[in-house]
Order: C-alpha cells, then structure tokens, then sequence
C-alpha cells in the first residue's frame, strides 16, 4: 500500500512539473526601457522570464515570478525592466523555476531614444481584424466559419515590429458569453492555436475589440456583462493601459517611434439601434478625450484604431455612418482644429478596402480597413455604395494588411499593402508628404 501511495504522489507530481505552456508567449506593449510578456500555464504555476541582449546569453536578468491561478486563466503579465533603449533582447520562459522548450525563439525590442539625436527608423505595422478558429462542439452546424490559419505564419514571415488586432480577436459562441469560465474557454482556445505562437512570441502585439470579443454580435454598451468581458480582455492582452478613473472601457494610447496610436472602444458607450435621438457610437467622454489628445500631438501621422469603419459612406450593418450626428461632428472638428494625418484603422466587415476623405480645410482623412484574418469573407461590399472607397482596392477574401512607415523626421511616407493568407500581395497604395495634406 505504501509503495502505492508512493508511486501515486510520484505520479502526480510529475504531472505538476511538466514545462509545457498552455499558449504564448506574447510580447505585449514596449517602451524605451521595458517590455511586458505574457503567458499562460496549464496549472497554477510561478512564471517569469529570462532575458538577455541578443549576442550576450552569458549575461541574463530574470523577471519577477508571478504566480497564475485558475481564476485568472491561468495567465500573467511579465515584465522586462531596465532595459536598454533600441536593443533587441531573447527571452525564455521559465515555469517553477525549469525552462519552457518551445520549437520557436522569443525576442523582443524596445523603442529607440531617437528624440532631439535623429531621425525616427522606419517600422512595419501589421494589422488585421476577425479571428474565428473552429471549435465543432460549440460551432454553428456545417461548414467551419474559420479557416486558412496559416496567415499568422505568413504574418510572422514579414517581419512586422508590432501587431495591431482590430478586433473580433475571438469569438464568443453562445456557450461562453454568459459566464466567467466560458469567457475564459473561448480566449484560452483561439490564443492556443498553433500556427499563432511564433507571432506572438516575436513582435509586440495590440488590440482593440469589437462586438464579439465584446459579447455577443452586434453587442452594445447595455451588454449586462460588459465589466466581466473587460476583466477577460485585459488578462488576455498586454496594453499599455485598459482606460482609466475618468474613462471606461479599454481606450488607450501609445507612441510607437514617431507615430501615436489611439486604441478606441466602439463598444462600452455605444447605444443601440432603436435609440435614434440620441445615437452613439464612441461617447461624449470618449470624443472629447480624442480631439484633446489629437490637438496636442506633435506626430505627423496619428493612427485611430476603431472595430468598425469610420469613413465608408454605406449606411449599412455597423458602420459610423449610421450614427451622423458622432460622425459629422468629429469630421467637423478635425477641420476646425486643423488635425492632419489622421489614418483610421478599422475591421469588423470581412472585406477590406481603402478609404479618402477630403475635409473642409482639405485636408485629407484616411480609412484602412483590414478583415478577415480566418473569419469568413462576405461577398456584399461591391454592392455597396462608399462613395470613398479608392478605386481598385476592395478586398474579398481572408488576408491582412502591412503600413510601412518610412522617411525624415516630419516628411514620413506610408505604404499600405493588403495580403492574402499566403502572403501574396494583392493591393498596394503609397501617401508621400506631400499628398497627406
């Protein structure tokens, strides 16, 4: 009997110890001198990482331990602190102290102290918006909605220095949007999928959400459970911040080199349809936070992450047209405040296009829509009238986009591309200084 037991605990601990992670690691926000990096275990587990100065293993720092639990999903958000500005460091992940084998390498790279020394570097930002991995049990009958995973492979293979997700990052089926382990099954089970994990683990990666990462389709600010989603988008991803005391839901900004990105939640205060007097999609606090920030950038580009499209003249599905009153009004103060190189970057209607919009002032406004990553495609965008879409660059199969940033200091140039799954170019447009304004 006690050669029993003792084989039994012998058992059970080896289970305990086992260095497998359940998805991960993610590279999260990066600054000048830190990194956050999140993982997740498949059991309660102390986490952290090592890091070192790429050339430099013998010389290592390792992060403090945090513990993950079965309520928190078993996730944690590590950092990287007092790190060298423009430095690319490799990191592993150590599980009770053992090293995680991952059959691919984990890097990371903070920002450069470029300010008043040099011009900014040039950087790529991939971006794309609906991520549908099938799960049969839980799935509509038929055909699987989600498909051609190999795009975060090919998404991998061009070498983005920072991923933007636009939303509709997962999808919460009936089954899991009511309760707090459902919400956890379904972020747990699409950040699991395999062709996912080497992106992750080497460029930093953001997100927005839209209504299915949300609640359910078409949720909006009413949504009961809107605080409980909240709690599960901010243990699944690694923003620099999730709103704050005087702004809810998950708005944030950042800077990445020269560019200021502004990370909107077209969810928390959005009123629904039937409410036609007083239609909002983004909110009086939200809106007024924008322009203020807006006003103050000194970037000459400023890149508005939205779920949904911002400039499409189609007053259809879940498009800022179908709330007039928000939409005129924020064109209208971009005009008067004189705002330039806004470019909106927006998901959520599985096609992409290209949008121009000229103000008042002249100034031109811009809308990269960028979907679906495996979701399926719909096939009704070319019957839709958006009096902006630029010719030539509606997009109807899964794919994602590229923005190459580039040029001096103050007179950048943009390269928009959209790929397919493969990584084939499909469109490509470029904006010169000259031409943004």
């Amino acid at each position: 009997m006690r050669y029993l037991i003792f084989i039994l605990v012998l058992f059970a601990t080896s289970c305990n110890t086992d260095v497998k992670l359940q998805s991960g690691p993610m590279v999260g926000y990066s600054e000048l001198t830190e990194v956050q990096v999140w993982v997740q275990s498949k059991f309660n587990a102390n986490m952290s990482i090592r890091y070192w100065k790429k050339g430099s293993p013998d010389s290592s720092w390792t992060s403090a331990s945090i513990k993950t639990t079965e309520k928190g999903g078993f996730t944690a958000k590590l950092r990287a602190e007092n790190l060298d500005p423009g430095t690319e460091y490799k990191f592993i992940v150590l599980q009770n102290g053992r090293e995680v084998e991952l059959d691919y390498n984990c890097k990371f790279t903070t920002q450069e102290l470029w300010h008043y020394r040099k011009d900014p570097e040039a950087f790529r930002l991939a971006l794309g918006s609906c991520v549908y991995v099938n799960e049969e049990e839980f799935d509509r009958p038929g055909k699987g909605y989600g498909g051609d995973y190999q795009v975060f492979e090919s998404i991998r293979s061009s070498n983005p220095d920072l991923m933007l997700w636009l939303g509709d990052n997962t999808y919460y089926r009936e089954a899991d949007a009511f309760t707090w382990n459902g919400l956890l099954h379904r972020n747990t089970h699409t950040r699991s999928l395999k062709e996912m994990q080497p992106l992750l683990a080497s460029t930093n990666n953001y997100a927005i959400w839209d209504d299915h990462d949300f609640g359910l389709n078409d949720a909006v600010g009413t949504w009961i459970y809107k605080d409980r989603a909240k709690e599960a988008f901010k243990l699944f991803w690694a923003n620099p911040s999730f709103g704050n005391s005087e702004l809810e839901g998950i708005t944030s900004n950042f800077y990445f080199n020269d560019v200021q990105f502004y990370l909107l939640d077209n969810r928390w205060f959005r009123t629904p349809k039937y409410d036609s007097s007083r239609r909002k999609m983004l909110g009086k606090t939200q809106m007024e936070w924008l322009i203020s920030e807006l006003k103050a950038s000194k970037s000459q580009y400023k890149f508005i992450a939205v779920g949904g499209q911002m400039l499409s003249s189609a007053m259809v599905y879940e498009n800022f047209s179908n709330f007039p009153e928000e939409r005129n009004y924020l064109l209208r103060r971009l005009s008067e405040e004189n705002i330039s190189g806004v470019v909106f970057l927006t998901g959520d209607r599985h096609h992409s296009e290209f949008s121009v919009l000229e103000l008042a002032n002249g100034e031109k406004v811009y809308d990269f829509t960028v979907s679906p990553l495996t979701s399926s495609v719909s096939n009704v965008a070319d019957k839709e009238q958006n009096a902006h879409r630029l010719e030539g660059s509606l997009i109807q199969s899964r794919g994602f986009g590229l923005i190459d940033v580039s040029g001096p200091f103050g007179k950048r140039s943009l390269n928009f591309q959209l790929l397919d799954s493969d990584g084939q170019k499909l469109w490509e447009q470029s904006i010169s200084p000259t031409e943004d304004n």
